[in-house]
């Protein structure tokens, strides 16, 4: 992908103003919505007090034919009627074009916050659900969802954004979804997902299925064939246990030899039943 400038990025965003008393160009009000974000303003007016900050000098550069930066009750105006999704996808070109050729294979972890200070009295504060790359710690695509429990729909939308194929995906309990894992499989990616309380039948599963390996294991070390001609002394000094010195004898040879005949004995009578 061709890198791209913050304005040729922001150009397939649509305008949503009137034709009519355009006094600023519309994709300039965007990019200095962007910079003055990256630069830790959080609101219209902290924005606007960021154009007049930098004077003439930014207002040119980013298309302000007068080399005046709007007021803040014109960027409250803009944002009310802003195709939020475009915008977001628009970032996600801008910041995509410009991160390494070999990107498209690194992690991205899903997650959802609720933005700090968004809730107003009784009503909700607004919830994300994001797409963030850690190696360059950034957010590649975030939608919005009306409560947590719409978290694992709202990846699936995210999805259909980003490249998945190639990558691991990664989540908490919250995106551990059949529909979830069935959409990265099928377009070609990985996913690691935790495990908890709310998927108690699949966390039963997984603890049966290492404690049935773990079992196998021990079993096929108690009655492997070279268990008894000092095999298992050879395999106990190579970790680090070491060996007893010429003319003494091991104790707990004897216990481990009359425990592998009771479990010997018990696997037969449990064949003898079957």
């Amino acid at each position: 992908m061709a890198t791209l400038s913050l304005l040729e990025a922001l150009a397939d965003v649509p305008d949503p103003r009137s034709r009519h008393g355009r006094r600023h160009p519309f994709h300039g009000l965007l990019a200095l919505t962007v910079l003055a974000m990256l630069h830790g303003c959080k609101g219209p007016s902290a924005i606007a007090q960021f154009g007049r900050d930098h004077g003439s000098g930014l207002a040119y550069a980013l298309g302000f034919w007068r080399g005046k930066s709007p007021a803040a009750s014109c960027l409250c105006t803009l944002y009310i009627s802003l195709d939020v999704v475009a915008f977001e996808a628009a970032l996600s070109r801008w910041i995509a074009s410009r991160m390494p050729t070999h990107f498209e294979q690194q992690p991205v972890s899903l997650d959802g916050k609720t933005l700090r200070g968004s809730r107003d009295g009784e009503a909700p504060g607004n919830h994300l659900v994001s797409a963030y790359a850690h190696e360059h710690r950034a957010v590649l695509a975030q939608i919005r969802v009306d409560a947590k429990t719409n978290e694992h729909k709202a990846a699936l939308q995210l999805l259909g954004i980003l490249p998945v194929k190639g990558r691991v995906v990664l989540g908490d309990a919250m995106f551990c979804q059949r529909d979830l894992c069935a959409a990265i499989i099928a377009q070609e990616g990985d996913y690691l997902f935790t495990v908890k309380g709310n998927q108690l039948g699949l966390e039963r599963d997984i603890a049966a299925g290492f404690g049935f390996d773990a079992g196998a294991r021990q079993i096929a070390a108690a009655f492997s064939p070279g268990a008894g001609d000092g095999a298992a002394g050879t395999c106990a000094f190579e970790s680090g246990q070491g060996t007893w010195p010429s003319g003494e004898t091991d104790g707990t040879d004897d216990v481990q030899s009359d425990t592998a005949a009771e479990m010997a004995g018990a696997v037969a009578r449990t064949g003898d039943h079957a």
